[in-house]
């Protein structure tokens, strides 16, 4: 083997070592704080991201044209019915490029039983990190940190697990 392939490799896995270890000692999972982003709910409440410090918040941005985003709201609806007794909340954003009156057909023919936005002006994405891809889903701790970020559909099984871990923290 060439001496500069050999070189290469070992320093592909020197630097594969070292990633591992940063997230094993921890300094990978440092949270950041959820944005205190304004909203205003289809019913036209008015609610900011930082007024609901003190429980788990889902935020699930989404659009009415994303079939991943259709077939993955029955099961956003069963764990909001699951968790909203212990301290969960879910506010579901649409993304603005979908059409209000699309969005409002679809929250009133699903009976969406949490608070729906309309992303009109793009801002509660961007303060989001520029969300772009749908759905994608943000799950924030009773602090206020962003705990996980899914882009597609979440693995229910293992979101129900982290909610009860993070539904138990004081």
């Amino acid at each position: 083997m060439k001496p500069s392939i050999r070189l290469a490799i070992i320093g592909t896995i020197v630097a594969a070592v070292a990633v591992l270890a940063w997230f094993a000692l921890g300094a990978g999972s440092s949270r950041t704080s959820a944005p205190a982003v304004d909203y205003t709910l289809l019913d036209g409440t008015r609610g900011n991201i930082a007024r609901l410090k003190g429980q788990v918040v889902l935020v699930n941005f989404w659009a009415t044209s994303c079939t991943t985003c259709v077939k993955e709201m029955p099961r956003i609806i069963e764990t909001y019915q699951k968790y909203r007794g212990r301290g969960f909340e879910t506010l579901a954003v649409a993304m603005e490029y979908d059409p209000p009156a699309f969005v409002a057909s679809f929250v009133q023919t699903r009976s969406l039983p949490f608070g729906v936005a309309i992303d009109n002006t793009g801002e509660i994405a961007r303060q989001f990190g520029q969300v772009r891809v749908t759905p994608t889903t943000v799950l924030i701790n009773k602090r206020g940190e962003v705990v996980k970020r899914y882009v597609g559909e979440p693995d229910f099984p293992a979101l129900h697990a982290l909610l009860e871990q993070l539904l138990s923290e004081s």
